[in-house]
């Protein structure tokens, strides 16, 4: 499971929390029943925010069906989103799961790029693009413009050097997000809201980038891999500027789009992100040696760890071992094992509060 917005339980809610994971769980199922089970490996934190919108846009009633046991939900029963909202996101996590493992297969890195292994991979990229490209035009969505957005960043990452802005390499992924956010307001049949979801995800995607970026580049200077931050010689204040100016902006685009439910939406895109973007950089160190950034270090003493999902994102490696973080109360639902108390945080700046803390919140903990 990958992907930047990771909720917990307690800051959703009962309501709110189910209806989260009905929409991870969704797009799992519509993913094999649409695509086979192996698709499912393409489920991630970020595709399920399509589903979210789709839905949030649209009149009537959630679709939802009872699925059957799953190992990853603990061998529970729920109720998970159905219909074009979670094929949608299906597709979409699809064609970018295609077009990262055809990345890795034709840079012969990672898993996907051993030898022996090239070939099948290239194979199944190759056939989930595929597939999802029929899906999409099933939902009126030509994921062509997902493809071209990827197919670019190779390209750009090879002409970008010191002094290249970060908005240059981020371009690709912002306009994918930015088409894939911008169809979920025709699925819902709610076109006025194009514009503004266009907005929305074109900041997401930016967002997407950079903390990927952010939270690589200790490992990437160490192995030598390309990070935008290193290539381009900006610095983690740079990078945390344009995280927090996208994180207003699509607050600001939000609130002009049109939603018949918009709660889930807003704790995701709002509250949710605000906080991971926190957590990031809060653990962010600018790299030392002769290639580092001019940046101090952006860790604090009551820097907070990353978050968790809810019990459906549990991986596969956790399902012998649930793990309780230290600190958390009766019943919690984290099983990450990070050392946090996720019932003790700040909403304002995403540190354990008592701990350094920003202040600004009304902590009772």
């Amino acid at each position: 499971m990958f992907g930047i917005i990771r909720p917990c339980r307690h800051r959703l809610g009962g309501e709110l929390g189910a209806a989260w994971q009905a929409h991870l769980c969704g797009m799992c199922l519509s993913l094999r029943d649409d695509h086979g089970q192996a698709a499912r490996l393409a489920t991630n934190y970020d595709g399920l925010v399509i589903s979210v919108l789709a839905e949030a846009q649209a009149d009537g009633a959630p679709e939802r069906r009872t699925a059957g046991r799953c190992a990853l939900r603990r061998m529970r029963k729920l109720d998970v989103a159905i219909g074009d909202c979670a094929r949608l996101a299906a597709t979409v996590s699809l064609v970018l799961a295609a077009a990262k493992i055809r990345d890795h297969a034709d840079d012969g890195d990672g898993a996907f790029g051993r030898p022996g292994v090239r070939g099948a991979a290239t194979a199944l990229a190759a056939r989930w693009a595929a597939a999802s490209t029929r899906t999409g035009r099933e939902l009126g969505f030509e994921v062509g413009v997902l493809t071209e957005a990827i197919g670019r960043q190779t390209a750009i990452e090879a002409a970008a050097g010191l002094g290249t802005s970060l908005l240059t390499v981020t371009e690709p992924t912002e306009t994918a997000t930015a088409a894939a956010f911008a169809h979920t307001a025709l699925l819902a049949g709610k076109p006025a809201n194009q514009a503004a979801l266009s907005e929305a995800g074109l900041l997401f995607g930016r967002i997407a980038h950079l903390v990927d970026a952010v939270e690589d580049l200790t490992a990437d200077q160490a192995s030598g891999a390309w990070n935008p931050l290193l290539a381009c010689g900006a610095d983690l204040t740079e990078a945390r500027r344009l995280c927090d100016d996208a994180l207003l902006g699509i607050k600001l685009a939000l609130n002009e789009a049109e939603f018949t439910d918009g709660r889930l939406v807003h704790a995701l895109l709002v509250h949710e992100l605000t906080r991971s973007v926190h957590r990031v950089f809060a653990r962010a160190t600018a790299p030392a040696g002769p290639n580092a950034l001019g940046a101090r270090s952006l860790t604090g003493a009551g820097s907070a760890p990353l978050g968790c999902g809810l019990p459906a994102a549990a991986g596969l490696s956790c399902l012998l071992t649930i793990r309780r973080r230290p600190g958390c109360g009766e019943n919690c639902c984290c099983d990450c094992g990070e050392d946090c108390c996720c019932e003790c945080s700040c909403d304002c700046c995403g540190d354990a509060c008592c701990e350094a803390c920003c202040g600004s919140c009304d902590c009772s903990c």
